[in-house]
């Protein structure tokens, strides 16, 4: 029964990478998007309203099926979804930066 946890927790922490790449990805082309726009109250409102929304987003992919499986009294289940994801977020992670070092 563990592959059913672990491929869960596999498609939720690729699900989280997918969107952080996303994010990233358009953090890094603002600049060309925006140009040499001047500084004023909106570029920090973006960023804290962009942070809000990713933190919201990151919470439901990696704390939502552990609270699902929680509430429904599975909590042997619940730790084990939560603790794969976090398993498979840190491999990401490290071939991320094996990936940085070789390049």
């Amino acid at each position: 029964m563990d592959k059913k946890f672990l491929k869960t927790a596999f498609f939720l922490a690729a699900s989280e990478a997918a969107y952080i790449l996303l994010v990233a990805t358009l953090m890094r082309g603002a600049e060309k998007f925006l140009g040499d726009k001047p500084d004023n109250f909106l570029a920090p409102l973006t960023f804290l309203l962009l942070f809000v929304i990713s933190a919201a987003i990151s919470a439901a992919l990696v704390f939502g099926k552990p609270v699902l499986l929680y509430l429904e009294n599975k909590k042997e289940e619940a730790v084990r979804v939560f603790a794969f994801t976090l398993g498979w977020l840190a491999l990401f992670f490290a071939a991320a930066i094996t990936v940085l070092i070789l390049v």
